[in-house]
């Protein structure tokens, strides 16, 4: 055993290691599982046992000598392409230039109105987007034979225990629930997110969207604070020079119930086709919370009071930047993303 250990050491000092691929094939030689040295390893079993202690200590001496070798050699930068610049390669050319993404456009509103209401003390909460029916409609005052449930067509899950089946949200509103159920008042949170409705897909309609809702309890809560949170709000998101008026509206949730139109800043107010001459869009609904809302979550309707508004976030952002069609923003066409890079 000791001279074929011997003839191994001989034949890797001789081995010459001059280029990346004779160390590669240096390394595969003499190191590899299937290398010699492995070999060697392997047949040291069948030493005698009087002479293993001599043996071992060869073959280890080995090893070291042929780790070595090769590690001097990778320390020399052998076949370092960096260090063997090819002739033809013009240095002064310039560098690659690698395309920077973009935001997408619902990414950068939703950032937009979390940030402003964040100023004011709001805070941002989240919610399962697969919900049960108490906290999608029935906490939200919708009884089980409500109409107000024929609103909002519901796509609905199989519930693997075979109870009631869930649904997918139609709204965030299913977080202020849990947000209520979970947290002693004062509440003021927003609640943005994705949420689902059964309707064809056109210009105008998605069976997915998302929304921003913002929810604020506490003693002495008036109408008049809500009328100031969401004229700050629209200022900020805006201009300073827009206005914003209220009107009467149904929400099962709120009463009293309003939808919110903001001032049309294309034409200043003074009537365009996008805002169908009117001199007014409408950017959200908003209210008072029900008292049985407050009950069903646990808080005390006597004691305390708040109020609830919710925007489409597609609806801001084709205000914003004028989008025709709600369809662009989930087809990922780089023509149209690529348009937002500004806003990134």
């Amino acid at each position: 055993m000791l001279p074929k250990i011997a003839s191994l050491k001989a034949l890797a000092e001789a081995e010459q290691i001059s280029t990346a691929d004779s160390l590669e094939t240096y390394r595969i030689k003499f190191l590899s599982k299937k290398g010699l040295l492995n070999e060697l390893f392997d047949d040291f079993k069948n030493v005698p046992g009087a002479e293993k202690r001599e043996v071992g200590k060869a073959l280890n001496e080995l090893k070291l000598f042929l780790e070595e070798k090769l590690q001097v050699a990778r320390d020399s930068n052998i076949g370092d392409s960096a260090n063997s610049l090819d002739e033809n390669l013009d240095l002064t050319l310039p560098a690659d230039v690698y395309a920077i993404g973009s935001r997408h456009p619902l990414s950068v509103v939703r950032g937009k109105i979390s940030e402003i209401f964040e100023r004011i003390g709001y805070t941002v909460a989240d919610g399962p987007e697969i919900e049960d029916d108490w906290h999608n409609f029935s906490a939200l005052n919708f009884p089980a034979e409500h109409p107000a449930r024929d609103m909002q067509d519901t796509f609905f899950v199989e519930n693997p225990s075979g109870d009631e089946p869930f649904v997918l949200r139609t709204h965030t509103s299913s977080v202020q629930v849990r947000m209520m159920e979970t947290s002693k008042p004062p509440i003021r949170m927003i609640m943005p997110g994705r949420v689902y409705r059964n309707e064809a897909i056109s210009a105008r309609a998605h069976c997915f969207f998302h929304q921003t809702e913002g929810l604020y309890i506490d003693k002495a809560v008036s109408f008049a604070d809500l009328k100031q949170t969401l004229l700050y709000f629209a200022k900020e998101l805006f201009g300073n020079s827009v206005n914003i008026r209220l009107r009467p509206s149904y929400f099962p949730f709120t009463e009293p119930s309003f939808e919110v139109d903001v001032s049309c800043s294309i034409c200043g107010a003074k009537g365009c086709n996008v805002c169908k001459y009117t001199g007014w869009l409408e950017i959200l609904g908003c209210g008072m919370v029900d008292p049985n809302v407050l009950d069903n979550c646990g808080i005390d309707s006597k004691e305390y009071t708040g109020f609830a508004f919710g925007m489409g976030i597609e609806r801001i952002a084709q205000l914003l930047y004028r989008v025709p069609d709600l369809r662009l923003y989930s087809e990922n066409d780089l023509r149209f993303l690529n348009q937002f890079k500004a806003e990134s």
